[in-house]
């Protein structure tokens, strides 16, 4: 069947645009997850929103099942490859890759799946900086649209990526074109501007989902700032997490300060610079207490840092904000303060400066390499009540100590929740180790679900396995796909969703 379809396209679109080289099926399935590589069937690379619909009408009357990527840069939660062998990896962004219209007066782009952070920047660079975009603190050239439609999140006040999505173009499973909102007026003028529209919000169906392909979107952003001026508290031990999250939910609450906080733990912090100092340790795991002392002494940093940033007029009308910052975390009797000119010098600490001003910055990639390759994200919800933030702190340090694997998380807090970000790194190529974190990951899952806190965004090995612990969910995101997608042409299995 596969073969029949790659034959279609090569005929209708033309031979560049389709592959099935081993070197591309190798390239498109790799990922760094512990489960290990998942090879597609073939490889297409549409340029168009009318290519997109080809590759579905075609995959419709073959018989293929479609896994559509953007720029695959979501590094260890699956990159380009799909969660079953065989899919058709549809690489939007390697074509589609253009800023279709920027709107500086209402404050909007125009993308394609292709456009990165990085190239978003540029482009907001390029015309004056009126418009600041909410940047990741991932890779530059991960793409603004997939990462919005994961339901992945920057730092500025514009950091629900998702939120900000309007306007949206999607080819349905039968091949056809539906724009949700006021876009499904065909000639409107408010399609980039107004989420509502007549009848239901359909825009939540397309995210985490496989009820279709989107093409087109406008992305909102905000004006940039003429000031943006960081600041940053380290704490000294692993038990002040409690406080510390209690001093941060007024601020957010109060909308004291515009940017989310982040609490930043030891190890994610030092591990962009560091690598694991198998030297020292024979290779022992969880780092030893005294080493990771040494390290965060050694890069300024404390058991936990928590971090944020002020918008102003200038950076000396900030300075009242700064102060009253500071007597909020001072009070504590444990807060280091560390100024806006110590952060822009330090290594470390600059990533959270570049991701309050909506600059992509490579430095947290530095993490990747702290064991050799392997890398997943568990990815929790958790409510700003410093109780409930420190069990889920000794939770997950029992459970990654048990399997032999660092703690290393940060909690970007809102008013409300925070998003806990466990990044876990291991060998990838080490068999018995890549086993004992799929392993570990599912006795987290577990843990969580015991305390009352289901996991959120997942890598792709484990979207199937967590959409089977949501029964509710999976019967009705089942009967949905049954109805919109009963070839399974879409991605069946994409955040354990398919037909009945």
């Amino acid at each position: 069947m596969t073969q029949d379809f790659v034959n279609a396209v090569r005929s209708t679109l033309g031979d560049g645009a389709v592959s099935t080289s081993p070197e591309t099926l190798l390239q498109y399935g790799f990922n760094r997850l512990p489960t290990g590589d998942v090879e597609p069937g073939a490889v297409a690379f549409p340029g168009s929103t009318e290519d997109v619909q080809v590759l579905v009408r075609l995959a419709n009357e073959h018989g293929v099942s479609l896994w559509p990527t953007s720029t695959g840069h979501n590094l260890g939660l699956g990159e380009h490859s799909p969660v079953r062998e065989g899919h058709v990896v549809v690489h939007l962004g390697k074509r589609m890759n253009r800023i279709i219209e920027v709107n500086e007066t209402l404050g909007y782009a125009v993308i394609e799946p292709g456009v990165t952070f990085r190239q978003l920047r540029q482009e907001m660079a390029d015309r004056g900086d009126v418009l600041m975009i909410s940047a990741t603190s991932g890779p530059p050239d991960g793409g603004v649209l997939g990462n919005a439609l994961d339901r992945g999140a920057g730092y500025t006040p514009f950091f629900d990526h998702f939120g900000m999505l309007a306007g949206m173009d999607v080819v349905l499973p039968d091949g056809n074109l539906f724009s949700p909102g006021d876009g499904s007026f065909e000639g409107a003028k408010t399609k980039y501007l107004n989420k509502s529209g007549f009848g239901p919000m359909l825009d939540g169906v397309f995210s985490q989902s496989n009820f279709g392909i989107v093409t087109r979107a406008a992305i909102w952003l905000m004006p940039r700032p003429p000031a943006i001026r960081s600041f940053a508290f380290t704490f000294p031990e692993d038990s002040d997490l409690a406080e510390v999250i209690e001093l941060v939910r007024p601020l957010k609450q109060g909308n004291v300060v515009p940017t989310l906080l982040k609490v930043t733990s030891d190890l994610y912090a030092v591990g962009t610079e560091e690598t694991y100092p198998y030297e020292r340790t024979g290779g022992q795991v969880p780092l030893p207490d005294d080493l990771r002392r040494e390290l965060r002494d050694k890069h300024g940093v404390g058991a936990w840092t928590v971090s944020g940033a002020f918008y102003g007029p200038t950076m000396e009308a900030l300075d009242s904000s700064i102060e009253r910052v500071r007597a909020h975390f001072e009070k504590s009797g444990k807060a280091r303060y560390i100024s806006h000119e110590e952060i822009e010098k330090s290594e470390i600490l600059k990533i959270h400066l570049d991701t309050f001003s909506g600059e992509p910055t490579e430095s947290e990639l530095g993490l990747l390499g702290w064991r050799n390759g392997g890398a997943t994200w568990f990815l929790p919800a958790t409510p700003m009540l410093g109780e409930e933030a420190e069990l889920q702190h000794q939770v997950s340090r029992r459970v990654l100590n048990e399997y032999g694997f660092d703690y290393m998380v940060e909690f970007v807090c809102g008013p409300r929740v925070a998003r806990g970000l466990h990044i876990i790194m291991f060998d990838r190529s080490n068999e018995e180790e890549r086993q004992r974190m799929d392993d570990c990951y599912a006795a987290l899952v577990q843990a969580y679900d015991e305390i009352g806190y289901p996991i959120g965004r997942a890598p792709t090995d484990w979207q199937e396995r967590g959409g089977e612990r949501l029964s509710q969910l999976a019967q009705l995101t089942g009967a949905i796909k049954t109805a919109l997608d009963p070839g399974g042409v879409i991605a069946p299995g994409k955040y354990g969703i398919s037909g009945q």
